[in-house]
């Protein structure tokens, strides 16, 4: 496989977040730039990276090796991005674009649609370009990268099972882009808060006691003053 030298951080990631590269084991220069047919200097870049983004972990004599998380640093993921998403909500009601507008309604009626004719192959790539585009709204590109980097993480390390009811879930993305577009930065960050801790609870750890590491998210957080969403 041969992709373009700046490509190659992505590639390798990828591979990660899919399991390609396994947990612990270790990602050597020469046999990486075979693999993604670049020379080892990219490759070597990509793994500072990775690195810096806690993907890979440098140890003494075995060199770049996948990292290995703990249930609490996992459990930290999910509970940084209930609060992050929200705030990026509220951002987003201040700043968004009608271009962003337009994306997200597109992305909410193709969602409600797939949801009622339970089409749902493809529903969880829906709702994660929806989650993206939110967070490019909010204008702060500092946030949008570290909500990137959180959904990366979280789907390395997680299973998600796939929602009760799609229906009632597109219908809170629904409620996210009313809020955003009224520009009602408190109404946006409520109804987001509702709607990713509803979502934590279909995250099962890929490693060690899932359900119970998400549970203890869960029951950490302060309960959340939200009204039921407003169609």
């Amino acid at each position: 496989m041969r992709i373009p030298a700046h490509s190659v951080c992505t590639a390798i990631r990828d591979d990660i977040v899919a399991g390609v590269h396994a947990r612990g084991s270790r990602l050597t220069e020469e046999l990486l730039a075979r693999r993604y047919g670049v020379s080892r200097v990219p490759v070597r870049e990509a793994l500072r990276t990775l690195e810096a983004e806690g993907f890979v972990v440098t140890r003494r004599h075995a060199g770049a090796c996948v990292a290995e998380p703990t249930e609490q640093e996992a459990g930290d993921l999910l509970e940084m991005r209930m609060l992050l998403e929200p705030l990026g909500a509220a951002r987003a009601a201040q700043r968004r674009t009608e271009a962003h507008l337009k994306v997200l309604r597109g992305l909410v009626r193709l969602g409600q649609e797939r949801a009622r004719r339970g089409s749902s192959d493809d529903l969880r790539s829906l709702g994660g370009w929806f989650h993206e585009t939110l967070a490019q709204a909010s204008g702060s590109p500092a946030l949008t990268s570290m909500l990137t980097q959180l959904r990366h993480k979280i789907a390395w390390m997680y299973a998600v099972d796939a929602p009760a009811s799609p229906v009632e879930s597109w219908t809170e993305h629904g409620a996210i882009v009313d809020a955003v577009a009224r520009g009602d930065g408190e109404r946006a960050r409520a109804v987001t808060a509702l709607h990713a801790e509803r979502a934590t609870g279909a995250h099962r750890l890929r490693f060690g006691s899932g359900r119970e590491s998400a549970d203890r998210v869960r029951n950490s957080q302060h309960p959340v003053n939200t009204a039921s969403p407003r169609h």
